[in-house]
């Protein structure tokens, strides 16, 4: 029996627990898992209840957390180091940038046969100065040479991590999409979405444009703000927009509404039941300088909800292009602004577009994701016997 340590950054809320969790959960008796995060930072929302609804209980490395720093960093390393000498596993597998790092040199010093690490995006363009950016390259470069596979959430991230950044060659990386429990976004809508509209006082005939996710920089909350502003002013709709989570930039961003002079924005911060959100909204919208896999938008169609985004990262691997979802260029605020105000306007596109996300429920199941793992850990770990 193959044993798994499987190592995420921290546990906030996002598609990294998610899918760490279920892979934890739900791989098959072939396989035994540990569970290890890091602390998630004080800006964000915990995502124990979703451990909790599973019952998982991970080990949590204190050290391990999302800015660095040298000392801890250090710690949690060798923290990792005595419990891969402890558990013996087979395998290591790492999520996102920092427990990727910490926890792939463990596993390479301590010479662990099989070395995974997965992208669930990545911090190569619009996040820092391109002498930053060169640094981060340069030590994933070298974090990929000690890794057996590389995994990409996307055809797309596969590009850009081999071709663009060249992380490492095409034939080290394999995609596995994510995969999540999407029922509960697709039954009980209507008696979702009066409960939604009553709590935040949302009219039933005015339209709900909402965005999900962290209030920091890369998200691009101000650009979700100015299109607010534009359609307000050519709209004779009554429109209200809803951003749901919380983070850096919250003073800031609600400083900025009145900047605006808007008065029909709505801060609910996080929002455990992501599903009772959507099916409270009319339009899902994100703004994103860069992503890996949006879960935003892969639950926006699950919930038979339209889309109007920008077009960053794996989001066109995940909705349908002028199906489920309107795109624009990254801070291109005149056409985002454009395409929100068309679906707006438009009842019947709104419709159509709600029609179209079914593919999402079994493209994006958490079945799907661990059958693909059992797959690749297993001929993998024949090779090293």
């Amino acid at each position: 029996m193959p044993k798994i340590l499987r190592i995420i950054n921290r546990f906030n809320i996002g598609g990294p627990t998610y899918n760490a969790a279920y892979l934890t959960k739900f791989l098959s008796d072939d396989f035994e898992t540990l569970l290890v995060g890091g602390q998630k930072d004080e800006t964000e929302d915990s995502s124990e209840f979703i451990l909790n609804s599973l019952g998982l209980e991970p080990m949590i490395i204190e050290e391990m957390k999302r800015e660095v720093d040298l000392k801890q960093d250090r710690i949690a390393y060798k923290k990792i180091k005595e419990l891969i000498g402890d558990y013996k596993p087979d395998i290591v597998h790492t999520h996102a940038s920092k427990a990727g790092a910490i926890g792939r040199l463990a596993a390479h010093k301590m010479k662990v046969p099989q070395i995974y690490h997965t992208f669930h995006g990545h911090v190569f363009h619009s996040y820092f100065g391109k002498a930053k950016t060169a640094v981060y390259k340069n030590i994933e470069r070298n974090l990929a040479k000690k890794s057996t596979r590389i995994i990409a959430i996307s055809d797309i991230q596969k590009h850009e991590l081999s071709t663009i950044h060249k992380i490492c060659s095409p034939d080290k990386i394999t995609v596995v999409p994510l995969g999540f429990d999407l029922e509960r976004f697709h039954t009980d809508i209507e008696e979702k979405r009066a409960r939604f509209r009553q709590e935040w006082k949302i009219k039933d005939n005015e339209i709900a444009i909402g965005i999900v996710g962290r209030l920091v920089p890369i998200k691009n909350h101000k650009m979700f703000l100015e299109a607010a502003k534009m359609v307000t002013d050519q709209t004779n709709k009554t429109v209200k927009f809803v951003i749901v989570g919380d983070g850096e930039l919250r003073n800031e961003l609600e400083e900025y509404v009145g900047e605006l002079g808007l008065n029909n924005v709505v801060f609910t911060s996080w929002q455990k039941d992501v599903d009772i959100v959507n099916a409270g909204l009319d339009i899902i919208a994100l703004t994103s300088k860069n992503e890996g896999t949006p879960v935003s938008l892969i639950e926006a169609q699950a919930s038979q909800k339209p889309i109007v985004s920008t077009s960053v990262g794996g989001i066109e691997n995940i909705v349908i292009p002028n199906e489920t979802a309107l795109l624009s260029p990254s801070e291109d605020v005149t056409a985002f602004s454009r395409n929100l105000l068309q679906l707006v306007e438009n009842k019947s596109m709104r419709d159509a577009f709600a029609s179209g996300g079914s593919h999402v429920l079994s493209n994006f199941h958490y079945k799907r994701l661990c059958a693909d793992f059992e797959k690749i850990y297993l001929n993998d770990y024949k090779d090293t016997l």
